[in-house]
């Protein structure tokens, strides 16, 4: 395929959820490097325009680049599957389903695979038996947020109301989460591919949205320093996590260890993010890929399901 094949292409960006920052610097990168490459792409907003404008102004493919809410959760995947317009990542289902980190799991557990223990939190819980269970520390997440936005550590005995009560101004559904401490990780997936394992270690207490996206101090070793056995089996589980969901096209599954080398999923992503610091990019040119390969890659592969 062409550049001239995919037609005018919309990369859509910004949007309205609390991760529009980071969705505008990847939005710009891969519509700068589709502009290198000779695709017809134009910036697209969908928090200042609407989606009529995308039949009107003849967009023939879609590259979603929108982070969380609004973007990643299904809404706007559905929304072009009505318009009949190609769109990159995953469908309608995988979508709500990976942006929902309480259901994910729930799915996950279904089908065998391993996740942290978690217990989902509402304002009767029993705050002091979760710790109880859990263990300390521990780690409390809004269920449909991205980027580590409200994410807590619980260190200390009589921290979690509180940490349930910052979570709870983000989303409805909190979970508290068992802290495993092998080390993180994430695989990016490339159509039926995993790519190679990133291991990630933040300076700061957790690899939170600061560490994510501005911090220099961040280390990320690719290749990951696991054995080529325990990292084949890493990605083996990132791939049937990523199948099991629904997903296509692309997407990143963040994985932890525990102190005894298995293996537990965290959650996936299915609109990774594509700016200077993200992972996907960084496991593609460990593979061989550049940026501007890598996002034709991923246009490449829109669909309507």
């Amino acid at each position: 395929m062409t550049t001239h094949d995919f037609g005018k292409v919309a990369v859509l960006m910004g949007g309205t959820s609390a991760e529009r920052e980071i969705s505008l610097k990847s939005g710009a990168a891969v519509l700068a490097a589709l502009l290198r490459q000779g695709v017809d792409a134009h910036a697209f907003d969908p928090s200042g325009q609407s989606l009529s404008a995308l039949e009107q102004g003849g967009f023939e493919r879609a590259f979603l680049i929108l982070h969380g809410r609004g973007g990643e959760d299904g809404a706007l995947q559905g929304a072009l599957q009505l318009m009949g317009i190609p769109y990159t990542g995953s469908g309608v289902m995988a979508s709500a389903l990976g942006m929902d980190k309480w259901r994910s799991k729930l799915v996950w557990q279904a089908a065998g695979l391993p996740v942290p223990d978690f217990v989902l939190l509402d304002e009767g819980t029993d705050f002091e038996a979760v710790e109880r269970r859990l263990g300390l520390p521990l780690f409390v997440k809004p269920a449909n947020e991205g980027s580590s936005v409200g994410v807590s550590k619980v260190k200390a005995s009589g921290e979690l109301a509180g940490a349930y009560g910052e979570a709870r101004r983000h989303d409805p559904l909190v979970l508290a989460e068992h802290y495993l401490g092998g080390g993180e990780y994430t695989v990016p997936v490339l159509g039926d591919t995993p790519l190679p394992a990133i291991r990630i270690e933040p300076a700061t207490e957790f690899y939170d949205y600061e560490a994510k996206y501005f911090r220099d101090d961040t280390r990320y070793h690719c290749p990951s320093g696991l054995s080529p056995a325990a990292e084949q089996a890493m990605q083996d589980l990132a791939m049937r996590a990523f199948q099991v969901l629904g997903c296509r096209g692309w997407g990143r599954v963040d994985v932890l260890l525990d102190e005894g080398g298995l293996p537990y999923l965290l959650e996936i992503n299915t609109a990774p993010g594509m700016t200077d610091h993200s992972l996907v990019p960084m496991a593609a040119r460990q593979a061989g890929m550049s940026f501007d390969q890598l996002c034709l890659r991923v246009l490449e592969m829109a669909r309507v399901e």
